[in-house]
């Protein structure tokens, strides 16, 4: 259940109610792709780091460990340790991921293995039924993530296509909901808008998909090959037509200054790899900037990473020692810089809401947008 509290344009300040707990809206959910943060995050920590959301992914999951092994271990609550909130991706993306190892038809797609070549077939039904094993508190319905730019008439056929298979997915998942044995009989289900970078499809598709009173919704199919401005200009011709009681999901986003350009045009809900990625190779968000640990600048620099960050890598450690801990190859690294980023986009969301509550959300995205993005 989604409470929308206030708005300041089309801005969002609101709460998702879940079964595992409530989300304060707008937030950033931490990808966990194999149920773990890349750069050895474990859930324990993230309670220190500000999450909210732990996002996992269906069709690794799949593969490894199984999701029937997990179900049997009492679902990605019980294996990770995280008790809050968790969505699980579709394995739709792997649909365009995957590009040259599936072939999609009318029921679904089949996939090579990207781990040794085994074929694998995933179509709503099995999608639903994944997720559900995983007991996540959240599944994405099964869809089709087109590379961008499409052709109009693939776009089109993809997208409606995509609103088929939703349909599928609602059907399966209620008949899950219903067992006696289902790990979380109240999963909750997210549709996803598709339709390339043509906003007559995009419309058409989100008129489509709100008819089904899903209890979310996401724009998918951005962020993969179009423009910043492309991107945009998709988020307000599909706004107007979502319902403003559910929550808006726009996924895989993505750059801080992306992400409040975004909820400015009234998403709720973000992901992306980006802050864990770009740890993992020296480059950390700050309030300053973007700063690049490797160069040489930093091998005497005893200053935290960034003197406005509270996070307990910034009130213990020095640049001028993960400087050091990156040139020797440690792992430590990785991991204390992985931690700060993580820190930093929950803290950038917690102050975008602060904003929100305070009625200067305009002020706070102007001054930050070019800040945030600039390198040092």
């Amino acid at each position: 259940m989604y409470h929308l509290i206030k708005t300041e344009g089309r801005a969002r300040r609101g709460e998702l109610v879940t079964p595992h707990g409530t989300v304060q809206t707008p937030a950033f959910m931490n990808v966990a792709t194999c149920g773990a943060i890349k750069g050895a995050v474990s859930a324990l920590d993230l309670k220190n780091l500000k999450c909210q959301v732990q996002l996992c992914n269906t069709y690794h999951l799949h593969l490894r460990p199984g999701d029937e092994t997990v179900r049997k271990l009492g679902g990605l609550h019980r294996f990770t340790r995280w008790d809050g909130p968790i969505l699980t991706d579709s394995g739709g993306f792997q649909v365009f991921s995957l590009a040259k190892l599936r072939n999609i038809t009318e029921e679904g797609v089949t996939f090579a293995s990207h781990i040794d070549g085994h074929r694998i077939f995933m179509g709503p039904e099995e999608s639903m039924r994944i997720q559900s094993n995983l007991g996540s508190t959240i599944a994405m319905a099964f869809d089709e993530c087109v590379e961008n730019p499409a052709e109009y008439e693939y776009a089109r056929a993809s997208c409606d296509r995509t609103i088929r298979w939703l349909y599928r997915s609602k059907e399966e998942m209620d008949r899950l909901n219903s067992l006696p044995d289902t790990i979380n009989r109240k999963q909750m289900l997210f549709g996803i808008n598709q339709g390339s970078t043509y906003e007559d499809l995009r419309i058409d598709c989100m008129k489509k998909i709100r008819e089904l009173n899903l209890d979310g919704y996401a724009i998918g199919g951005l962020a993969v090959g179009e423009s910043a401005e492309d991107m945009y200009r998709i988020i307000e011709a599909v706004e107007p037509e979502m319902p403003k009681d559910r929550p808006r999901y726009l996924m895989g986003v993505g750059t801080p200054d992306n992400i409040l350009e975004s909820v400015a045009r009234g998403v709720d809900l973000f992901d992306c790899v980006m802050p864990t990625r770009n740890a993992r190779h020296g480059h950390v968000f700050t309030w300053e900037g973007r700063r690049n640990l490797f160069n040489a600048k930093y091998e005497l620099d005893e200053l935290p990473l960034d003197p406005g960050c509270d996070c307990p890598v910034c009130q213990n450690f020095s640049r001028a020692y993960l400087h050091h801990l990156f040139k020797s190859g440690e792992m430590l690294a990785m991991r204390l810089c992985v931690m700060h980023n993580i820190y930093f986009y929950n803290t950038l969301l917690e102050r975008i809401r602060l904003s929100l509550d305070e009625g200067n959300f305009g002020q706070f995205s102007d001054q930050y947008k070019k800040e945030l993005s600039q390198r040092i």
